[in-house]
C-alpha cells in the first residue's frame, strides 16, 4: 500500500519524504496558505522534494472551482507545473463531467468528498485515476467509514476498474492497517500520523535496554 502526506509543509515533507517512503502528496489551497507560503511555488517545490527520493511519487493539486470551465482552466493551469500532478476534484456532476474530460486527455485525477460505495461507482465509470473515500468524517457521524472502504474494493474489483482507493481523512495508524487489510491502494496522512507508524512503547523500551546492555558489555571489556 502506498502512503501519501497530507499536507502544505515543506519542512514535514522533506523530512519524511528522506525516508523513502513517502510515495506522494495531498495538498489544497486551505492547506498551503495555513503555512503563510504561496500557492504555484509551494506545489512545484512539493513535487521537486517528493520526487528526488521517490521518483514515481505524486502530488495532488486542487482546483477550488465547482462549475466545469472553472475545473478544466484550473486543471490545465496544474498540471503545467510539473509532470507528476494529480487533479483533485470534487465529487459533484461537474466535477465527474471533468475528470471524464481530463480522462480523455490522459491527465491524472482524484476525486475527493467521496462518502459513498455508490459515488465511488460513479467516479470510477468517469475514468478516475484515486478515489478517496473520507473515513475519518464518516466515523465522526457514527458511521463505518472502512465498510466503505471494504464495499469499493469489492465493486471495483467485481467490474475491474482500475480506479485505485485512496483512504483520506485519517485519525490514528491503527486506520493505516485496517486500510491495508481490505485492499485499500492508498492512504493520505497528516505528518504526525506518519510518524506515529514507527512508534510502540515495546519498541523504545526494548532499544533501551539493548542499549543498556551493550553499554555494559564494553564496560567489561575495559
Amino acid at each position: 500500500m502506498k502512503l501519501f502526506l497530507d499536507t502544505g509543509n515543506i519542512e514535514d515533507i522533506r523530512i519524511a519524504a528522506e525516508t523513502g517512503l513517502v510515495d506522494g502528496v495531498t495538498t489544497n489551497p486551505s492547506l498551503i496558505a495555513k503555512e503563510g507560503k504561496p500557492f504555484v511555488p509551494t506545489l512545484k517545490k512539493i513535487a521537486k522534494i517528493v520526487q528526488k527520493h521517490n521518483k514515481r511519487a505524486v502530488i495532488n493539486g486542487e482546483v477550488v472551482s465547482t462549475d466545469f470551465s472553472g475545473m478544466m482552466k484550473e486543471a490545465l493551469r496544474l498540471v503545467r507545473l510539473t509532470p507528476n500532478m494529480i487533479i483533485k476534484i470534487p465529487l459533484i456532476p461537474d466535477g465527474l463531467k471533468a475528470v471524464y474530460a481530463l480522462h480523455k486527455k490522459k491527465i491524472g485525477t482524484n476525486v475527493t468528498l467521496c462518502f459513498t460505495a455508490a459515488q465511488a461507482l460513479l467516479a470510477a465509470k468517469a475514468g478516475a485515476t484515486y478515489i478517496s473515500p473520507f473515513i475519518g468524517r464518516l466515523d465522526d457521524i457514527t458511521s463505518e467509514g472502512m465498510e466503505v472502504v471494504g464495499e469499493i474494493r469489492q465493486i471495483y474489483d467485481n467490474y475491474g476498474y482500475p480506479t485505485e482507493i485512496l483512504v483520506a481523512s485519517v485519525r490514528s495508524p491503527r486506520q493505516i492497517t485496517d486500510a491495508a487489510l481490505v485492499g485499500a491502494d492508498i492512504c493520505t496522512l497528516p505528518t504526525k500520523i506518519y510518524h506515529q507508524l514507527f512508534k510502540h512503547p515495546l519498541t523504545d523500551t526494548g532499544l533501551q535496554k539493548f542499549l543498556a546492555d551493550w553499554e555494559a558489555y564494553q564496560k567489561k571489556q575495559k
